[in-house]
């Protein structure tokens, strides 16, 4: 099992920044892909961003140029960066972690975003 921590979330402004970070525990060996998905009300789970083991990253359009994800292994931790928030970036926010060789699928609590106009 993969136990997954978020913490970063709050309240801003549009145009301010937060922090999110994820810290994964348990058995991490041979995680392939960690990520942040997000979910706002009355809408379907989205993936925000997620970066490979290797280090290669990837964005929805609507965050790029925005939000950085990075990880940091020494210390089992992923993190999203966002800048220039609006408030359509309002929703829970997810970690994701994928192990592909025995397909497992690990995902925290959430945490909430909500970005003031």
């Amino acid at each position: 099992q993969v136990q997954l921590v978020e913490s970063g979330g709050g309240l801003v402004q549009a145009g301010g920044s937060l922090r999110l970070s994820c810290a994964a525990s348990g058995s991490i060996f041979r995680i392939n892909f960690m990520g942040w998905y997000r979910q706002a009300p009355g809408k379907q789970r989205e993936l925000v961003a997620h970066i490979t083991s290797a280090g290669s990253t990837n964005y929805a359009d609507s965050v790029k140029g925005r939000f950085t994800i990075s990880r940091d292994n020494a210390k089992n931790t992923v993190y999203l960066q966002m800048n220039s928030l609006k408030p359509e970036d309002t929703a829970v926010y997810y970690c994701n972690a994928v192990r592909l060789f025995d397909k497992s699928d690990y995902w925290g609590q959430g945490t909430q975003v909500t970005v003031s106009s």
